[in-house]
């Protein structure tokens, strides 16, 4: 089994009596892209503050990168950590390189490390620009590299893509998808648009209404989509009966088989006199899995 760059037990926060965070059992595999998947207002953001000590569990724990993190640790283990949380914040009046050399001299980094974060998010070219003159997308890759600035082991980016154009977001997603390959980080990027996580992740995690629906390896979501065949015959009364398929809009629906069985099965409504009309091979979409989960109703 991989081991975890970021584990939570039972972790629950509480608002005024509501629970937004219940129980959530976080598992983040290191040097992979984890989808942190929700409808807005699911509990995302509040999961992610308090995986940095942004905010206090009511109840539960936080692992990261195998140390808990409380009071004493914090400091130490957010070292290794870089975050984009909501907007990306920055001086507007400076260039991008001014705003990092100020997050820098914070942290205690060398001034090189400056150049590879405007390198890796391509801001390397801005000169003399000043932050507030830069597009949306140009600002949020600047908090990308403020994140990124001496190469943590852990990113977190929460909806990083949101408001950007089409390009945007595409500049945005290949950024991230490869953190890992580049510069070994581990990426746990939120996220309420399935496409996007699709696109990105290795390994994802579903929350709804503050609970964890669904975490695992996002070859495992989609194999779970079920794979049928959809007949149209002549006769679908008595080639239902012949198949034991199930008819649905004029459709005769039976479970997904291979080629020897539907041949099979096609010359035995041959034989009957049944024509086949039209066959069609039917999958359910991984998006149909998303709103499934995310409205209650299960796998």
């Amino acid at each position: 089994m991989s081991t975890l760059a970021i584990a939570t037990s039972a972790l629950t926060k509480s608002y005024g009596g509501v629970r937004v965070v219940d129980g959530v059992e976080l598992k983040v595999p290191e040097g992979t892209v984890y989808g942190f998947l929700g409808p807005n207002g699911a509990g995302k953001s509040t999961t992610m503050k308090m995986v940095l000590g942004l905010a206090r569990p009511t109840a539960g724990e936080v692992e990261v990168l195998g140390e808990r993190m409380d009071r004493r640790s914090r400091l130490t283990v957010l070292a290794h950590v870089g975050s984009l949380i909501e907007n990306p914040s920055c001086y507007k009046h400076l260039t991008a390189r001014e705003n990092l050399d100020i997050i820098r001299r914070l942290k205690g980094l060398p001034a090189e490390s400056i150049d590879e974060a405007l390198e890796t998010v391509g801001l390397a070219g801005t000169g003399k620009k000043l932050a507030g003159q830069f597009s949306l997308g140009m600002r949020q890759r600047l908090g990308l590299a403020i994140a990124l600035l001496g190469n943590p082991r852990i990113v977190l980016l929460d909806e990083p893509t949101n408001g950007l154009d089409p390009e945007g977001i595409h500049e945005m997603r290949e950024l991230i998808r490869r953190l890992p390959q580049t510069h070994g980080t581990t990426v746990l990027v939120s996220s309420h648009l399935l496409s996007e996580v699709e696109q990105m992740a290795d390994y994802v995690g579903i929350i709804s209404q503050g609970r964890m629906v669904w975490q695992g390896a996002l070859e495992d979501l989609r194999a779970r989509a079920q794979r049928q065949l959809a007949f149209r015959t002549t006769d679908n009364r008595r080639a239902s009966a012949l198949l034991g398929a199930v008819e649905q809009d004029g459709w005769l629906v039976a479970p997904f088989a291979d080629d020897a069985v539907v041949a099979r099965s096609s010359l035995a409504l041959a034989r009957e006199g049944i024509g086949i009309m039209r066959i069609e091979e039917r999958s359910e979409g991984i998006e149909d899995i998303f709103l499934t989960l995310t409205e209650g109703r299960g796998l």
